[in-house]
């Protein structure tokens, strides 16, 4: 019988290879979708450690920590210096990240910090960033870059680049080119938002805005030359956010409950853990929709395959009379349909699986470049076993049609000659 069923498959190579592609694409499909999910929930999970609280202005949670920690959307206000400046010198504040942000640089963020973000930002447990290149920004016009930035625009140390007013997806209408920044060093590739921003000093934010009114950018020849410019001459007026880490877990809880009730200026801290588990609540029903779509592609592609068997069997009418003829039973067609309906599914799986490693492979680069999202490329988890075999056996269960069908046909019908 496996001879015959080889012999039958082999017979029909081009149908056989087409069934089994449009198979291992729909599995392909599936298995990637889950791979993007997980890599982009790993992305987000691994962006931030050891961070207790992220402040700023009072409005939704999601979107402070997105813009603030993600790079994704913008802030709908600032804080005052002298508030961020009040919490870090409190005794129950081991340490404060603060940020400064708003601007851009060809669709990369802009984010100015201060040294406590290369001592105490922390990635992927424990992790925190280093430099591969150069050193961290220290004076008014130093630019630090992300490593996907300077791969991107091919930038290297020593480099001047112009900043761009606001946040723009490419090159931006409004930069600054009177006060133009230095490369001075390049951070490692850590598979993070960290890689697609810029960092520079919080003087130097306030450096290229210090002629700006109202969002308007002086008349030219009006503005301060940046020769004239000193680091400790620059007065921080405000921030975005900053990060803190608490001297303790209840510390923390404590510090939260009064950044939220605190009356001289409208602030919200949120905890990051908190946060992101809320952020996969509110797109859990993508998450399912997806599956949907993947499960759908795959039954559709199981349905072609039994059609094209079911189709088939008009050309094989013959060569199942014969076998009949020779004492073969309904268990005996059954087999060779099922087996065909097996073996189609199973490769199917495999070839689809492999398909859609190769195909990560490629794109991984590219996604993670793009879109700051590092897909794994990790074995499949037990419940995708788990749906694989359930293919399987549904590509089983759907040859019992055209099985059926086949043993219908009659041994007259099959072996008569037919005008």
């Amino acid at each position: 019988m496996i001879k015959i069923i080889f012999k039958s498959i082999l017979n029909r190579k081009l149908s056989f290879f087409l069934t089994l592609f449009s198979i291992a694409m729909s599995i392909a499909l599936f298995v990637g979708v889950e791979r993007v999910r997980l890599g982009a929930q790993e992305s987000f999970t691994n962006t931030i450690s050891q961070t207790d609280l992220v402040v700023g202005a009072r409005g939704s949670g999601l979107q402070l920590l997105l813009y603030t920690v993600f790079h994704i959307g913008n802030a709908t206000n600032n804080i005052s210096w002298s508030t961020y400046t009040r919490f870090a010198k409190r005794s129950d504040v081991a340490w404060t990240i603060p940020y400064s942000l708003g601007d851009s640089y060809k669709g990369f963020r802009v984010v100015a910090t201060n040294e406590n973000f290369y001592e105490h930002y922390r990635f992927l447990q424990d992790k925190k960033p280093q430099l591969v290149l150069g050193h961290q920004s220290l004076e008014l016009f130093d630019v630090t870059l992300g490593s996907a930035v300077a791969q991107k625009e091919n930038l290297k140390i020593g480099d001047k680049i112009a900043l761009t007013h606001g946040v723009s997806n490419g090159p931006g209408i409004m930069n600054h080119t009177d006060k133009p920044f230095t490369v001075v060093g390049i951070l490692q590739n850590t598979g993070t938002p960290l890689d697609r921003a810029l960092y520079i000093t919080l003087e130097g934010m306030e450096a290229i805005h210090i002629d700006w009114k109202d969002g308007a950018p002086p008349l030219p020849g009006q503005g301060t030359s940046a020769s004239t410019l000193k680091k400790e001459n620059i007065k921080i007026k405000q921030l975005t956010s900053f990060l803190l880490g608490a001297t303790s877990r209840i510390d923390a809880l404590s510090l939260q409950r009064k950044i939220n009730n605190y009356k001289p200026e409208p602030l919200m801290a949120i905890i990051p853990g908190v946060t992101l588990s809320e952020l996969w609540q509110s797109v859990s029903y993508v998450e399912v929709a997806l599956k949907i779509v993947t499960l759908a592609v795959v039954v559709v592609g199981l349905i072609g395959m039994m059609v094209a068997i079911f189709n088939s069997l008009e050309s094989r009418r013959r060569e199942i009379a014969i076998l009949r003829a020779i004492g073969a039973g309904m268990k005996n067609i059954f087999v060779v349909l099922i087996a065909e309906s097996f073996i189609l599914s199973f490769f199917g799986c495999v070839c689809g699986v492999l398909l859609c490693y190769v195909i990560l492979i490629l794109v991984r680069p590219m996604v993670l470049n793009n879109f700051g999202i590092d897909i794994s490329i990790i074995f499949l988890q037990p419940y995708e076993y788990l749906y694989l075999s359930f293919v399987v056996v549904l590509a089983c269960v759907l040859g019992l049609v055209p099985g059926y069908k086949a043993y219908k046909n009659c041994l007259v019908d099959g072996l008569s000659s037919r005008v």
